[in-house]
């Protein structure tokens, strides 16, 4: 039995490894090559905290000022209108408060694994190096808002996360880097990857050794009966498994998926005055991430709703260097600037589970803030559904029927 995995992101190599350890006969299908997906540019944080799902009345509600004419991180571009304008009922219909509860539980259930999945990867890898377990920490800009941070925090559901006040060390440290922390929270139980880079090289490695083919080609799918195939590639079962670009192949099963991309921007810059024993630092007034990796520090933020192949808007770019140097922190250009799409559901939970119309199809993608936190615990629960074994998480409310 062969099985073909389309896409090759984190996550699509993550289950290519999990099968392949289990014995199994694996392709992983991707065209490509330059590592722009939303996996090879995200903020490299392991974000077990983020139990909430962006799905909620609290998101609703602070959608007015959270725009980025007003200075905030969500952007509804007017020329993309034709791809936010319908996703946004779906949005509105899944953050009520009884789905949200719903919504928690499930994306606990899985981050409760994610950390423990890690370290099972990292051992399969051999690279024991990438994974920080150190936390992370949260800053922020007056004293006002930093006590209502800090409250806001420790009344979450952070699941196996948990947050304190920062100590005198941790502060002192921020404040090298910025004048302008008025207070900060430090999490443990979070981690970081501490090199995209080289994750992606130890996956090729790994993958090399365990003998899994790769085909660099673009992937449809076409239905023989109650079954998909891959035209001119032989394989019995097929796992969907590549992010913003699982539209087309879900649809040709029969599959209308509602994703959309979620954009997001960094840019990076050299790392020779950024510590680099330092975790990832949230700025929160200013909805950004800095995360320092082994030759670069980088600045993302922003959630720009729209289509996966728009133009970049510039402006958001020109933001993260303004808030560089607003904050005054020890960055400096040229930068490097990149965007991706994450892929993103309107309840904002990943999509992981078995077809319902084609014997052969399972599927998982739509993890949207969370493919790299989720990567390695999804490759197991899809290995566990291709080869019998009970998954350790309910899967049922990730099937796409919730559509």
């Amino acid at each position: 039995m062969t099985i073909a995995i389309i896409g090759a992101g984190v996550v699509g190599r993550a289950i290519a490894l999990a099968l392949a350890r289990r014995g199994e006969k694996v392709m992983l299908v991707d065209p490509a090559s330059d590592r722009s997906a939303a996996s090879w540019g995200n903020a490299g944080h392991i974000a077990t905290e983020q139990v909430a799902p962006l799905a909620s009345p609290a998101t609703i509600r602070s959608l007015p000022r959270r725009l980025f004419a007003l200075g905030g991180p969500l952007d509804l571009p007017l020329s993309q209108a034709g791809a936010w304008l319908p996703f946004a009922p779906k949005l509105l219909r899944a953050s009520t408060p009884a789905r949200f509860a719903k919504g928690s539980a499930a994306l606990g259930a899985l981050l409760t694994e994610a950390m423990p999945a890690w370290r099972r990867l990292v051992d399969a890898l051999g690279t024991g190096d990438l994974l920080r377990e150190d936390g992370h920490l949260v800053a922020w800009e007056s004293a006002a808002s930093a006590r209502a941070g800090a409250a806001h925090w420790a009344a979450a559901d952070t699941g196996t996360a948990h947050s304190a006040q920062a100590d005198a060390a941790d502060l002192a440290r921020l404040h090298t880097l910025s004048p302008h922390v008025a207070g900060a929270i430090r999490f443990a139980g979070s981690g970081q990857v501490a090199d995209l880079d080289a994750l992606a090289a130890a996956f090729d490695a790994a993958l090399d050794a365990a003998g899994v083919e790769r085909i660099a080609r673009a992937a449809t799918l076409s239905r023989e009966g109650g079954r998909v195939v891959i035209p001119g590639i032989a394989a019995d079962r097929i796992v969907v498994a590549a992010g913003i670009g699982s539209t087309a192949p879900m649809a040709a099963a029969g599959h209308r998926v509602p994703l959309i991309a979620e954009r997001g921007y960094h840019v990076r810059a050299a790392a020779d005055r950024w510590p680099a024993d330092l975790p990832p630092v949230v700025f929160e007034d200013r909805s950004i991430i800095v995360t320092r990796y082994a030759d670069a520090v980088q600045v993302a933020g922003f959630v720009e709703l729209g289509r996966a192949n728009a133009p970049a808007d510039p402006r958001k770019w020109e933001r993260l260097e303004r808030h560089v140097a607003q904050l005054g922190l020890p960055i400096a250009g040229p930068y490097r600037r990149w965007m991706g799409a994450r892929p993103t559901l309107p309840d904002y939970l990943p999509a992981i589970g078995r077809s319902g119309r084609a014997d052969n199809l399972f599927y998982a993608f739509g993890h949207q803030h969370l493919g790299l936190t989720l990567a390695p615990v999804t490759g197991e629960l899809v290995a566990d559904l291709l080869t019998g074994a009970t998954p350790p998480v309910d899967l049922s409310p990730f099937t796409l029927d919730r559509f």
